[in-house]
């Protein structure tokens, strides 16, 4: 590899939290070069035992130094190439801290291992004149500190799958006024088996995702969904109206135009996964059981209901549970309780006897899982629910979705301003990788509920608080 003029690549100092939360951040930097100093080696080591995600990446991270750094003695001045194995794109080097640094801090105790790296960078800003020597650390203190010293510091954003949520794919697109001035000259529509569609040409139809809602909400409303897309032309199918009494779903009826495309995407079969956001009581886990309910008693197209959520308490945690797995789980469902009275009540007719019945049935259609168990499972027509998916890093999320074996659909409901987990943010969360990764996929489905339905006290509380 040729050797860049020392001026055109940056070098990235990193810390410890680094390689613990991406341990494969060693090969995202591309052509610049990455420098560890010894103290991040060395906690590396203080953090490799147990059976925690930290754990875990810190060995994934020591196994990959190792195989950069290769059993040859080699000269580590010079750095090693970090193009080993699938990663041929990087072009940078890793240099390891091989001499001892004595820098003065001013007011900072030295032995301490974050004012150590610190020590380090400042070292290298004096080797490398020329060159840009940055911190990167998930470390917010550290990087105050840094910056406070005049040395330039960032946070690792690799993992961030969209900068700004503000731009998260929302499943719905709002046609203009003008809308079928334009589309509607070559209009074909035609029924089939009860459904209405409509093929248009537009220039507005190349910018459709299959599965996505589009509504007009002038003279005349519109609402329907995009089944196909090819050039300038789309095909539409109207929605089913579960506004209405008669199309209620266990029950249950759409209070507002967002909870009705979630109803569509919840009983359509040809969907297999799909994503809701939407913030507190505006109705996800309600249409998502109302709809898991109908499929698997009435419809019997599934099995039964499994329903998982990320065990992240609010407060302190509460310690072992005693009893089955179900027990232990059983606090972190309340949720689910809560939602079950309701669709329980729905059922006037049936008197206290009848509810009674419904509710044993009810209950022995739906599991509750830990998500501690989920790897090796398969599961065969059941209709999957994860609650509170945006405490889900990326990598679990990809864990429990490939557990779908035939017939099964996976919802993933979370609200991403409610993130418990310490190191994920809004754009690093593994509900918002999937709705992004997912979007366009001809089985995929996805809705932001807009509005809260739960009552005008957390309606007001969640806008003004």
């Amino acid at each position: 590899m040729a050797k860049k003029s020392a001026g055109a690549t940056k070098l990235f100092v990193l810390d410890t939290n680094v390689l613990m939360h991406d341990p494969s951040s060693l090969f995202r930097f591309e052509e610049h070069d990455i420098y560890l100093p010894m103290v991040t080696l060395e906690e590396l080591d203080n953090n490799k035992k147990g059976l925690t995600e930290v754990a875990r990446n810190a060995r994934q991270a020591s196994r990959n130094l190792e195989e950069i750094v290769g059993t040859d003695l080699i000269n580590l001045e010079l750095g090693c190439p970090l193009a080993i194995n699938g990663n041929k794109h990087v072009t940078g080097r890793l240099f390891l801290q091989t001499s001892q640094v004595t820098v003065e801090l001013p007011g900072l105790a030295g032995s301490k291992a974050d004012n150590q790296i610190l020590g380090v960078v400042l070292d290298l800003r004096k080797h490398y004149p020329t060159r840009q020597v940055i911190l990167v650390s998930k470390d917010i203190n550290i990087r105050i500190k840094a910056r406070a010293m005049g040395m330039p510091a960032e946070d690792y954003f690799n993992d961030k799958v969209l900068e700004d949520t503000e731009i998260l794919y929302s499943g719905m697109k709002e046609l203009p006024a003008n809308f079928w001035e334009k589309h509607s000259k070559a209009m074909e529509s035609w029924q089939e088996s009860g459904r209405m569609f409509y093929r248009l040409t537009g220039p507005l139809c190349k910018s459709f995702l299959i599965n996505e809602f589009v509504f007009y909400d002038f003279e005349k409303p519109f609402h329907a969904i995009v089944r196909s897309v090819e050039g300038n032309t789309a095909v539409l199918e109207i929605v089913k109206d579960h506004t209405l009494p008669k199309h209620n779903v266990w029950g249950i009826t759409a209070r507002n135009r967002e909870q009705n495309f979630a109803l569509n995407l919840l009983m359509d079969p040809e969907i297999d996964f799909v994503s809701l956001l939407g913030q507190a009581g505006s109705g996800k886990t309600l249409l998502t059981l109302a709809a898991a309910l109908t499929q698997v008693l009435d419809k019997k197209i599934y099995a039964e209901i499994i329903m998982t959520r990320v065990t992240v308490p609010v407060g302190e945690d509460i310690g072992f549970l005693p009893g089955s797995e179900e027990e232990k789980m059983a606090p972190w469902m309340g949720a689910l309780e809560d939602n079950l009275d309701v669709l329980n009540k729905s059922d006037d007719e049936a008197g206290d006897w009848g509810r009674a019945a419904t509710q044993d049935l009810v209950r022995s259609r739906i599991k509750v899982k830990s998500l501690n168990f989920m790897r090796g499972r398969t599961f065969l027509q059941k209709f999957l629910i994860i609650d509170e998916a945006q405490n889900l890093t990326p990598k679990q999320m990809k864990t429990l979705i490939t557990r779908a074996g035939p017939g099964t659909k996976v919802v993933c409901l979370g609200n991403i301003a409610q993130i418990d987990t310490p190191y994920l943010t809004e754009g690093s969360s593994g509900l918002t990788y999937v709705v992004d990764r997912f979007k366009g996929w001809g089985h995929n489905g996805h809705i932001t509920l807009m509005r809260g339905e739960r009552s005008r006290l957390a309606d007001f509380a969640a806008e003004i608080l």
